[in-house]
């Protein structure tokens, strides 16, 4: 079985293209000014050190859980830029206890049964790709110790209703598995997050994630049809319905609870037919402004392109897209049952009347530039691993707001990070992109790219991502848009939803998790 890396993205022999590295690297240097003295050698698992188990396990665990060292470092941290960088710097002060995988919802009864007990903190685990700090371990001292309950026995699709067009899956199971056991029935799941290679169902739910497509269905939670829940009081499991109006969906609580209610062990999803037809085109634009103004017009018009990324000039030709000096609109657009080029000549009107030129020159409609992005999406985990160990501070931030306030919000947030990159790095970029649109807003998403003092890089970036959060919520923009909520987000979520709301979310979570053994830190305090 492959082995994930413990700090970086994807497992061990998987890393970024050599070619792209090479590409890239020139101008990394002369924009940014690396050297040697930045970079960070990533620790070997043999010259970590963590703890030994705070607690004993009972003979009924010895199936169950497992203090496998590896198991343990790689249970420690998500995928953010914090997560890799006290990775590759060997610092794990605060490892999971043991990591349990249950093969039975019998088994996580089991686990919560004791957990409750003993003041033990469970923490669910689907990929482990979190960027929120949502399957870090506790720190706090009102528990014993923690225990990781990684999912990955809950592999399988257990059913598929073509007539419906749905199937039932474990929530353990993985992105590829998922479309690899649905293709034989001509039918998708159609959620493509950036992590989908090693994320899983669950993880999806409870973060309410989103995928790739832009508009239209563009989060997990518009395909959910019912769930099952294990949690300290019981078993929630709901109907298999199309929709209803009794009361205050259940299913809504349950996607977004990011595990601290309980752990989802499945899920009816709503499925689609995969695309037999599908066409794209690349439009630039001499300014970032006109390429908001359509997509806005875009996203109000009906027409629902599958891709429609907004890309500032920089990030584009840093994605091989562009010459760097235009900001690049990616459009597509993709249908099962019929051709789909009227669509896509709709769009580009749109996009040239606003001042857009069309780029692609492939009368096919299948455009390479649209390919080039693709491939750099993809590559992109494991390219920031490079570019953390030369030093530099890349990560990045999403949050969304309405079309008559966005100019001011994005000035507001990209002065901000400009000023904050200035103040605590030594010289930094911030760009921008467009990852979903909406017909009331787009969801704008931010990368940070900084040169840190060495030894001093976590810090400065913590000091980066303070200001900006704090921009952002002072501005009414939401904290996270697909990223979840997590630890690291949590203070300024507790800002941004309503005081009311909070006292519903603490006593859903007593109800359901009377000890609040489950995730404690996350989402709620």
């Amino acid at each position: 079985m492959k082995k994930r890396k413990i700090c970086g993205w994807g497992y061990e022999g998987d890393d970024a293209s050599p070619v792209l590295v090479e590409k890239i690297s020139p101008y990394l240097g002369a924009l940014y000014g690396i050297t040697e003295k930045h970079a960070i050698q990533p620790k070997r698992t043999e010259e970590i050190r963590i703890r030994s188990p705070r607690f004993v396990l009972s003979n009924e665990f010895g199936g169950i859980c497992t203090s496998d060292k590896l198991e343990r470092l790689n249970h420690s941290y998500g995928k953010s830029y914090r997560d890799l960088w006290r990775a590759m710097n060997g610092l794990f002060d605060n490892p999971p206890d043991y990591v349990a995988l249950p093969q039975s919802e019998k088994d996580i009864e089991t686990l919560m049964a004791f957990a409750t007990k003993n003041r033990i903190a469970l923490i669910p685990y689907g990929g482990g790709s979190s960027v929120c700090g949502g399957i870090e371990p506790t720190d706090s001292k009102a528990y014993i110790g923690t225990i990781s309950v990684d999912m990955r026995h809950f592999d399988k699709v257990l059913e598929v209703d073509k007539v419906s067009r749905s199937a039932l899956m474990q929530a353990g199971i993985y992105g590829p598995a998922i479309e690899h056991a649905l293709k034989p029935h001509g039918l998708t799941l159609r959620h493509f997050p950036q992590s989908f290679e090693f994320s899983s169902l669950g993880g999806w739910i409870a973060t309410r994630s989103g995928g790739h497509f832009a508009t239209l269905y563009t989060r997990i939670d518009e395909f959910v049809e019912s769930l099952r829940m294990v949690t300290p009081s019981g078993i929630i499991d709901t109907k298999k319905l199309p929709s209803h109006g009794a009361g205050p969906s259940e299913e809504a609580l349950i996607c977004g609870s990011e595990g601290v209610l309980g752990i989802i062990t499945s899920a009816w999803m709503r499925l689609q037919q995969i695309p037999q037809y599908k066409c794209s085109s690349t439009i630039g634009f001499d300014s970032f402004q006109q390429g908001v103004e359509a997509c806005r017009i875009l996203s109000q018009s009906g027409l629902y392109p599958s891709n429609a990324r907004l890309i500032d000039s920089q990030e584009a030709f840093l994605n091989g897209v562009g010459d760097g000096a235009q900001s690049v609109l990616i459009l597509g657009f993709e249908s099962h049952n019929h051709p789909v080029n009227h669509w896509l000549d709709f769009a580009e009107n749109i996009a040239v009347m606003c001042g857009g030129i069309k780029l692609n020159k492939d009368s096919s409609r299948a455009d390479n530039q649209s390919g080039t992005w693709k491939k750099s999406f993809l590559q992109a985990p494991f390219l920031r691993d490079v570019l953390v160990q030369k030093g530099l501070i890349v990560e990045t931030f999403e949050t969304a707001m309405t079309w008559d306030r966005f100019d001011q919000f994005h000035r507001a947030i990209i002065q901000t990070a400009q000023k904050a990159i200035s103040d605590y790095a030594e010289y930094g970029t911030i760009t921008t992109r467009f990852t979903h649109l909406y017909p009331d807003g787009p969801a704008s998403y931010y990368t940070v790219m900084a040169r840190g003092r060495a030894g001093r890089q976590l810090e400065e970036w913590d000091q980066i991502k303070h200001a900006v959060s704090a921009k952002i919520v002072e501005m009414e923009g939401p904290i996270t848009h697909h990223h979840a909520v997590g630890k690291d987000h949590r203070p300024f979520f507790e800002k941004q939803r309503s005081e009311l709301f909070g006292r519903v979310l603490k006593a859903s979570k007593s109800t359901l998790d009377p000890a609040g053994i489950m995730n404690p830190g996350t989402l709620i305090q």
